[in-house]
């Protein structure tokens, strides 16, 4: 009897069965996507210290109503927007949820807006 300890080669190891994971056509999201659209739209410092100089007084209706429209158009694949309502006019990023800047309609009617791809009226 021999003693020694015998190497097996390489090609004589052991091998396991390939194992394929079933596919399925299920598209995936990230975390990050499906959180971003659980939550509520959000206002930038900025658009707050706006909305506030310029006495813009939005209910909570209204905003339900403008975060819904934007979530909307976030679908769609607009990125930023420009949401004008009754008496406000809005610079939305769809993209990230929020609230840029806010400005009372009789403003936003002499000015050019730039770098939106989509606008959002809403009749209050």
């Amino acid at each position: 009897m021999d003693h020694r300890i015998h190497q097996v080669p390489n090609h004589h190891a052991l091998q396991f069965p390939n194992v394929q994971k079933n596919k399925t056509n299920q598209t995936t999201t990230s975390f990050k996507d499906v959180l971003a659209e659980q939550q509520s739209l959000k206002i930038s410092k900025h658009a707050t210290e706006r909305l506030n100089e310029r006495n813009i007084h939005i209910n909570e209706q209204q905003w339900e109503k403008i975060g819904d429209k934007v979530k909307e158009a976030k679908q769609k694949g607009i990125t930023d927007s420009l949401v004008v309502t009754n008496n406000a006019a809005l610079l939305v990023s769809a993209k990230n949820h929020t609230v840029v800047t806010a400005m009372d309609r009789e403003e936003a009617t002499s000015r050019i807006f730039t770098n939106i791809n989509g606008t959002i009226l809403i009749n209050d």
